[in-house]
């Protein structure tokens, strides 16, 4: 058995059923949407590859968003947007798009490991926060691949309407070339204002 389900075995022999993974992707960027999804695999199931999804190329990340989404118990994925992210801070931002997520399943687990030290509020549900949790545990890696592959794909559809910034190739990211972009263009409506402060000197 992988050390992956470590996690996941003492929320069962604890009496849980149902153990959800939730992870974010996108806290960091300058544009776009924080994104989160929530996941629940039949347990023990072992995907070939499966880790924290920043250590997977795009392709490999793709293929295994294919195998999650129809092997799960259930999932969840949800954003919360820039114009959100500006009036409630990106933390709280993070935890809505959070609470949303866990929202969205079909069946609503009976426990949460988060990744990360800070824990949203998710009502009545237990919940237990786990540093770098998305290389720990099998749950919340494969949230965190659904969550950087949904965000992924609606960043290449803003490269579309924006082509300008380059979004297809830094996902919204403070690259050199998103704020030579910037500097040239200016923002456009997708783009953290509360991001940009220091950018404009304000």
């Amino acid at each position: 058995m992988s050390e992956l389900w470590n996690f996941e075995h003492d929320c069962m022999e604890a009496g849980y059923q149902l153990v959800c993974g939730v992870d974010e992707a996108g806290r960091g960027p300058l544009a776009g949407p924080v994104c989160a999804a929530a996941v629940i695999l039949p347990a023990d199931l072992e995907i070939e590859g499966l880790n924290d999804s920043k250590k997977l190329t795009e392709k490999k990340r793709e293929a295994l968003y294919d195998v999650i989404v129809e092997n799960a118990v259930s999932y969840g994925i949800a954003m919360a947007t820039e114009q959100e992210i500006d009036e409630i801070n990106i933390l709280q931002a993070t935890f809505l798009a959070m609470k949303r997520a866990v929202e969205a399943m079909s069946v609503q687990p009976d426990f949460v490991l988060i990744d990360g030290n800070r824990e949203p509020d998710l009502g009545e549900l237990p919940l237990k926060t786990i540093v770098k949790g998305d290389s720990r545990s099998a749950n919340i890696a494969a949230a965190s691949i659904l969550a950087k592959v949904t965000r992924d794909r609606y960043m290449m559809q803003m490269d579309e309407l924006y082509p300008q910034y380059g979004f297809a190739l830094h996902k919204g990211y403070g690259t050199q070339k998103h704020y030579a972009a910037l500097r040239e263009f200016d923002a456009c409506p997708i783009h953290r204002k509360s991001f940009l402060k220091k950018f404009y000197g304000e």
